[in-house]
């Protein structure tokens, strides 16, 4: 009895396992059809044989489409929405000013560094806009490749042969807007000092011309802040004027000097007025002083050094007016942290009028509080220094940070008004 039992045990095992190698085969080995897919897909069960994870496949298969289409809505919507509201522009620039735009404002690199470089460019993405910068010799009209709808143009307007250089670079750029190769242009000008811009206005769209925006230097009277709008003179970047990165001590070491002046002294100018106060009470003893006759557009490597050096070693740097009251050395000294001591006196021309414009001169630099010491007259430097003396070194320092602060506040300023202005006057408007 036992035995027939093992038999019939040993029978149903065997029977269990052959069973079992069938199933693994019909599932896992045996080939299956190709499902015919489409919009009018029939099955004949008659000719086919049971998949019994088929309505699973088939509506995963249905489930991973509709993701699918889910998915590519998005992405386009998403690109949808980038070409609405992204700007592409190209800045072209064409004088110095352009760098202190691109390298001190913009705080943007350029390839390569060599400032002898034929050809050097940058990009970076700031707010909804994509910004390329080239600069250099090789840059020319007609002989580059325009990247982009929009255009900033960085030209100098200072004097005649400047403007007569210029204007080549405007009608290239109208040439581009009637051919609708690009769409919209806006201008950096460096402008001239006794503010005589007239032969930019017929260019202005609101003089019937093609462009939208005007950032100029200096008080110039036609600043509206609507499409005219004023630019800081920024650093002498045409002498290669680094970007100061504040260190340790340039912050809190003890300076040699109570104030700097390295500069030309014109004849019969308030600079020799400040030389003579200076000289007679001795004070010129407490000062880096070094005075020229003759101004000097190209820097010797030594003279360079030496005038870095006087910022950096002097607590004060005195600002006299030249032919124009902003001058680069404002910025150059809030750079190291010297305080500008600035003779805030109108200078002949046609820029701001002081009776019109109660903050005239250096309009924009007193509406953004520089933190700056302003003097009308040079005979109040004595009373200045002796006060200078007496400031312990804690308190410069304290005034070092407020003023590279108030520095770098007013270039990331700038550069926002920069971007928002192009954005609000270049981008499609969503009112409809």
């Amino acid at each position: 009895m036992r035995g027939a039992r093992r038999r019939l045990c040993s029978a149903l095992l065997v029977a269990y396992g052959l069973f079992s190698l069938y199933a693994a085969y019909s599932v896992f080995l045996r080939p299956r059809r190709a499902a015919r897919r489409g919009p009018r897909e029939h099955v004949s069960l008659g000719n086919e044989e049971w998949n019994p994870w088929e309505a699973d496949e088939k509506n995963e298969q249905a489930a991973s489409q509709q993701r699918y289409e889910t998915n590519l809505k998005v992405i386009k919507n998403v690109r949808s929405h980038l070409e609405q509201t992204s700007l592409r522009v190209q800045i072209w620039g064409k004088a110095a000013v352009g760098l202190y735009l691109w390298q001190h404002i913009f705080e943007g690199l350029l390839e390569p560094a060599a400032v002898t470089a034929q050809w050097r460019e940058g990009s970076q993405k700031a707010g909804k806009t994509h910004f390329s910068f080239i600069t250099g010799p090789s840059v020319v009209p007609g002989y580059f490749s325009v990247e982009a709808d929009n255009v900033v143009l960085v030209l100098n307007g200072r004097e005649k042969a400047k403007i007569t250089y210029a204007t080549q670079w405007l009608h290239y750029a109208q040439t581009l807007i009637q051919t609708r190769k690009i769409q919209h242009v806006a201008v950096v000008l460096l402008g001239n000092e006794q503010c005589n811009n007239e032969w930019i206005q017929p260019y202005l769209k609101k003089h019937g011309g093609f462009v939208n925006l005007l950032f100029v230097t200096y008080d110039y009277t036609l600043v509206n802040e609507e499409d005219i709008f004023q630019w800081p003179l920024g650093v002498a970047t045409y002498r290669n004027f680094p970007v100061v990165e504040p260190s340790w001590s340039l912050l809190h070491d003890p300076r040699s000097y109570l104030c700097n002046f390295l500069g030309t002294v014109y004849k019969n100018s308030s600079r020799e007025t400040l030389l003579e106060i200076l000289k007679q009470d001795g004070l010129d003893k407490l000062c880096w002083i070094a005075a020229r006759e003759q101004w000097q557009p190209q820097e010797t490597n030594e003279s360079f050094r030496n005038y870095q050096d006087a910022l950096l070693q002097s607590d004060l740097t005195l600002c006299p007016v030249g032919v124009n009251t902003e001058c680069y050395r404002i910025y150059e000294a809030c750079s190291y942290g010297s305080l500008p001591v600035v003779e805030d006196v109108m200078t002949p021309g046609d820029c701001g009028n002081s009776s019109m414009y109660h903050s005239a001169p250096l309009q924009l630099l007193k509406t953004m509080g520089a933190p700056f010491i302003f003097i009308k007259n040079w005979k109040e430097l004595p009373a200045v220094l002796e006060k200078e003396k007496k400031k312990s070194l804690q308190e410069k320092i304290q005034r070092r940070r407020k003023l590279i602060e108030w520095y770098r506040n007013f270039k990331a300023w700038m550069r926002q008004k920069f971007i928002n202005t192009l954005e609000n006057s270049f981008l499609p408007s969503d009112k409809g």
